[in-house]
This record gives C-alpha cells, structure tokens and sequence, in this order.
C-alpha cells in the first residue's frame, strides 16, 4: 500500500501493494500516565499477521489488547516501535494520511456496535460509502450483497432498536466491509451476545474472511471462540507470552 494525492479531488489515496505481511508489529511500546502511577500497556510486542489471516488476540482485561488494536488501526500511537499495515508505515502518515487508511484500508468492528439509531440496516451500511461520495447505484448494490452476506437480506428497512443484539453486530460487520478493506479490526465483537449468538457471530467473521479477502485481527476473551482463528496470540501484562 501507497499513499498518493489524487489530482482531481486534492485528497489522500491509499493505494494497494500486495508484498509483504498483511501487518508487522515491531517492539510496540504504549504506556498512560507518568512515574509510578505509569500504566504499561504494551511492552516490546513484535508479530506479524499474514495476508488473508485470521488471528485472535487473547487475554484477560488489562492485558492491552484494546491498545494494541487501536495502534494496528491508527487509532492511537506508540511511545517506541513501529507498525506497518499493507506496507505503509504509520508513522510515516499525517492526519490526513492516517484518516484516508482508516477509511480506505480498515474496517472496525466493536463491542458496542456503534450503529445509528435513527438510521435503517441498509443506511447504516451506507455511511462509509456515503462518506466516498461512492455512486448511488454501487452503493446500493454492495449495500444489498452484504447484507445478504451477514444474513440480514430481509431485515434492510429495520433500525437497530427493532434488531437483536446479533442482527446488529452482523449489521455492524457488514458495514464495517462496505469499502472493502484489506483489513479488519474487531475488539471483542461478541462481548454482549450470549454465547451461542457469539459463536455465530464468530462463525460469521471467519466466513467473510474467506469470502471478501479478508485480513482479520480479533480480540476475545471466549476460549470457544478461538478454534475458528488460524493463530492465536496471547498478551499478559503488556507482553505476547504465546502464539499458536
């Protein structure tokens, strides 16, 4: 991945690059606060994730799998280390940089869903192309084939509050796919759905990984949930104590 200026429009691209890891973390150091009341959440983690990949972070809360994901994301930034994503180092990013991989290259998946409530299924879905100026008619169809994806064909015209809490995660993943990203990003996307909701939903991901082309970096604390990754990396204390 490359980052260029369109002569059109004046606003940052991100272009595709298909060398190398989907992502490279190398000696990622985060901390909060000062002194002794200094929190480190990330100390010297280093690990790669192979394009097309599925693999779960696990650890208990407080282990810093939150931070680590929002510094894959470019949500945050390290106080030492490196991340590369689709080639590019983020560090080597502006603002405006940063906000083009977001929205080009990454797509988010959270606990909390994050969706609209004033808006339908098929609307909340939209919003990322909307934000692309991406054409009607496109927008609409991709609209309907992820919805049909995640399962929710029949289910276009509801808003939120008239979805389970599973139909509006798979709302949530279905537009978190709606610009195609290369990369997904999901920090316990089963933590409010019951366990078997949650297996689905799990199901769910390792399908559209498979199915979209997919790069997926998954937190979860559900020991079930971690037979559907390729690999599994495990955070104590700041540190990457296991992969498998």
């Amino acid at each position: 991945m490359a980052e260029s200026t369109s002569a059109h429009t004046g606003t940052t691209v991100i272009e595709d690059r298909v060398d190398g890891p989907m992502v490279r973390v190398e000696n990622l150091h985060r901390s909060y606060g000062s002194g002794a009341a200094a929190v480190h959440a990330l100390r010297g983690v280093s690990f790669d994730v192979a394009r097309g990949e599925l693999v779960a972070l696990k650890g208990r809360s407080g282990s810093g799998k939150t931070t680590l994901l929002n510094l894959v994301g470019g949500l945050d930034t390290p106080d030492e280390g490196r991340v590369t994503v689709d080639g590019t180092d983020l560090a080597g990013l502006d603002e405006d940089g940063i906000l083009a991989l977001r929205r080009d290259r990454i797509g988010f998946v959270f606990q909390s869903f994050g969706l609209i409530p004033i808006l339908t299924a098929a609307e909340n879905v939209g919003v990322p192309m909307r934000l692309r100026k991406v054409d009607s008619r496109e927008r609409e169809e991709r609209v309907e084939l992820l919805l049909a994806l995640v399962g929710l064909a029949d289910h276009a015209e509801q808003r939120p509050g008239e979805l389970s809490g599973g139909q509006q995660q798979r709302v949530a993943i279905a537009r978190a796919l709606a610009n195609r990203p290369a990369l997904l990003i999901a920090d316990e996307p089963t933590g409010q759905l019951d366990a078997e909701t949650g297996l689905a939903v799990m199901e769910l991901l390792r399908a559209v990984v498979r199915s979209e082309g997919v790069t997926a970096l998954i937190a979860t604390h559900d020991a079930q949930l971690l037979g559907l990754a390729d690999r599994v990396l495990e955070l104590h204390d700041g540190h990457i104590v296991e992969q498998s």
